[in-house]
This record gives structure tokens, sequence and C-alpha cells, in this order.
């Protein structure tokens, strides 16, 4: 055992010769200080003399719950606090560095010179000689332009909140009749505009129903057909009943007999007045290019139906040629026997 001490020391040193003067030779040849001692409790580092020189080695010492190492591995001393860190640091120095596992960005340039070719491709498609490329390229541009509104329509659905179940009152022939004469006499009513049914629609209403029993609804623009599903939103939303629905697109309702005023007037489960608009025009802008859809799918098959057609009389102009040509070769030949 005393023979192995030597060996160790000596092993030991020549492990930390290639580590910096300035480190690994702290003291030269001499005596030590007196506040080495200190020094070797304090921070972990223990002192061993090899060959008539001072080494300092390292030691794992313990504060409380925290061990401080010093790492000598490599051409770089290190100080680690924790028993982990160390096999940390020895287990990533193997991997490649984060920024060089990230994907590399396109520069500006490339971005342009990338546009540039998207244009100039459609361009060729755009002035092809052929209708039928012209034609699918415009196609295939509506239909991804109609995928992507549909997309953004998404966005503006609004979930339903459960409500408890509303029992409409039940009004005889005469009250229905005498509400309906007083609904058209007044002049209160409420506009549903382009922007449809939403938040600020049955706020007016019930704004509307502080003094009057009854209100008028008019719809303009609106589809055919379309009155009758705004006035059953509007039941919904509003509680109220439909009196009477006019050609002119004109819904009148009644408060009813026991009616309270809400005290949020305006639906949680509606849109604003600024996303209504913005929902409108998406859909505006779906309609049309639904029907440009339509528009182009029926030239494409129109131009199908024209080419099988042209092909079709060269195929018979071809056939009734060479026969024309079989007669008059037989013709020419009992000519001249």
């Amino acid at each position: 055992m005393a023979s192995l001490a030597p060996r160790l020391l000596r092993s030991a040193a020549a492990a930390l010769v290639p580590l910096s003067g300035s480190w690994t030779r702290l003291r030269g040849a001499g005596s030590p200080r007196p506040g080495a001692s200190l020094f070797e409790s304090t921070c972990g580092v223990s002192e061993r003399w090899v060959d008539g020189r001072r080494w300092w080695f390292h030691q794992a010492v313990r504060h409380g719950s925290t061990a401080v190492t010093l790492d000598t591995d490599g051409s770089f001393a290190r100080f680690s606090v924790g028993g982990d860190a160390g096999t940390k640091q020895k287990a990533g120095r193997g991997q490649p560095p984060a920024r060089a596992q990230k994907k590399k960005k396109m520069s500006r340039k490339a971005k342009v010179n990338q546009l540039k070719w998207y244009r100039l491709k459609a361009k060729k498609k755009m002035k092809s000689p052929n209708p039928e490329v012209r034609i699918r390229y415009k196609l295939e541009k509506a239909k991804r332009k109609e995928e992507w509104l549909i997309e953004k329509l998404r966005k503006y659905e609004v979930p339903r909140s459960p409500e408890p179940v509303h029992d409409p009152e039940i009004l005889t022939e005469e009250e229905k009749f005498y509400l309906k004469r007083t609904g058209e006499k007044k002049k209160n009513y409420v506009p549903v505009g382009r922007r449809g049914v939403f938040g600020g629609v049955v706020l007016n209403m019930h704004l509307h129903w502080k003094k009057h029993e009854t209100v008028k609804v008019v719809c303009k623009p609106c589809r055919p057909g379309q009155v009758y599903e705004y006035a059953e939103e509007l039941t919904r939303l509003s509680k109220g009943t439909v009196i009477d629905i006019k050609p002119n697109n004109t819904i009148i309702f009644y408060r009813g007999k026991n009616y309270v005023q809400p005290t949020v007037m305006s639906p949680p489960d509606t849109l604003s007045k600024q996303k209504a608009l913005e929902k409108y025009r998406y859909e505006q802008s779906l309609e049309h290019t639904s029907q440009f859809i339509e528009k182009l799918e029926k030239e494409l098959e129109d131009y199908q139906k024209h080419v099988a057609l042209f092909k079709n009389r060269g195929e018979t102009s071809e056939k009734i040629s060479s026969e024309d040509t079989i007669v008059d070769d037989l013709t020419t030949s009992l000519d001249t026997e």
C-alpha cells in the first residue's frame, strides 16, 4: 500500500501537466503559507508535494446541502456546485450546439427570387396558347381562395350557450290583430342590414320595448327566404313573439305580457358590430368565388366537348378521304383496262 501512493501521485501530477501554469502551479517550491489549510478546508482543494513541487487537487466539499467540486478534465478548470453539474457538462460536450440544429433562415434575396419564380410560372400559364391550361390555372387559384375563405369564416362561429327553453305566450286572434295594427301604425323600427343579426340588433329591440309593446324589424338587403331565418334567430335571442312577417321583409315583434328587461340586453353568444361586418365580407367573397368556380368548370367542360367533337370530325373526314382515294384508284384501273 505504501508503494502505491507515490504512483498515484505521479499519475495525478502527469494529468495536471497540460493545464495552464497559473492554475496547476499556484505556488512554487517552498514552505506552505500559513493560510493554506484555511483555503483547503473552504474551497475543497488539497495540496500535495510531487517531485519537490506543490500541486493542487480537487475534492468535493459539502456545505450544508450543496457540494462544490473542481473539474480539471480537458484544458480548462471549472468549479461546479452540486453533483449533477459536472455530469451535465460532460454529457453536453459531445453534442453539437443548439444553433447548428436550427433550420437555416432564408435570406431576403432568396425570398424575392422565389416569388419572382412563382410569378413567372403563373404568367406563363396565363399567357399559354392552350385554353385548357389557362382555365385550369384559374380554377386551381379560385379553389385555393375558397378553402382560405372557409377557414376564415370558421373563426366567426360563436358556440351557442345552453339556454332555458322559452315558453311563448299564447295569444288569441283578436290580440294578434290588435298588435298587428298597432305595430303597423307606429314608426319605431330596428334595421337589419348587411351585417345580419348581431348583438346590437337585439340591444335596440330591448331599448324600443321600454316604451312600446311592439317593434318593427326591417331587413334590407335580404335574400329570398332569409327573412324567416332572421325571425327565428331574433326570437331565440330576444325571447319575443313574431306577430307578422310582411312581403317587404318586415317583421313585427311583440315583447310579451310579462316582459322584464334583462340586465344584459346584448346576448353574449353574438358577434360585435365590427366582427359581423368582417364576416359579411368573407361570406360575400365566398359566394362570388363559388359562382366563379361553377363558371370555370362549365367552360372547361364545354372546351373538352369541343375538342372531342373536333377530333371525331377529323377522324371521319380522314375516313371519307381514304375511301375517295380507293374509289378513284378503282375507276382509273377500270378505265385503263
